[in-house]
């Protein structure tokens, strides 16, 4: 168990960190500081631990035996009136932490290719190597499936807001609404998509 965490928790950290910090290097990029005002665009991971979604949320799945077990930082403060275009602003900000992830997969694929490069055929591989090869492994899969995940076109998710960006104001308007339950729709589908073995 202690193994598979040590493999896993390292590139599923910074994928959630830098998918945080894209959001608010993009939001000050466009005229809002909200996010570096309150130290958001750091690599300490204690700033982006939210007690809900980061603690709550994966105990609570894993306590209930679920197939899935999910969770998420603390989410970026945005204040759109700082923005020009405040609807452009946010579907911006919005796919930043999305393009980042894909960013990262394609890093860690190059950075797993030269691994195999080197190290693929050796004999006698320190423990070390074998768990960076690991890490750039799972760095491709956890990057792809966290940038999917969150291009589900359901607020709070990124895809959500992506969407209320780019779809008619009276469309745009009826789906942002769903956002106060966005988030519990979100972990039900989930959910039952695990149970049913979808995913």
């Amino acid at each position: 168990m202690w193994y598979n965490a040590l493999l896993i928790g390292p590139p599923l950290l910074v994928a959630v960190m830098l998918h945080e910090i894209a959001h608010a290097v993009a939001a000050l990029r466009l005229g809002d500081p909200s996010a570096k005002s309150l130290g958001r665009i750091t690599l300490n991971p204690i700033r982006h631990i939210d007690p809900f979604l980061t603690i709550l949320v994966p105990a609570a799945l894993l306590i209930s035996n679920s197939p899935i077990v999910f969770g998420g930082a603390k989410p970026v403060p945005v204040n759109p009136l700082h923005f020009k275009d405040p609807r452009r602003g946010m579907l911006w900000v919005a796919a930043a932490g999305p393009g980042a992830n894909f960013i990262l997969a394609g890093l860690s694929y190059v950075a797993f290719i030269i691994w195999q490069s080197w190290f693929s055929e050796a004999i006698d591989l320190s423990l070390w190597l074998r768990i960076l090869g690991a890490w750039c492994y799972y760095g491709i899969f956890i990057n792809l499936v966290l940038g999917i995940f969150n291009l589900i076109p359901i607020p709070p998710l990124d895809g959500g807001r992506i969407a209320v960006g780019l779809l008619p104001v009276h469309w745009a308007r009826r789906l942002a609404a769903v956002e106060r339950y966005g988030l519990v729709i979100v972990i039900a589908v989930v959910y039952l998509m695990g149970r049913m073995g979808w995913i």
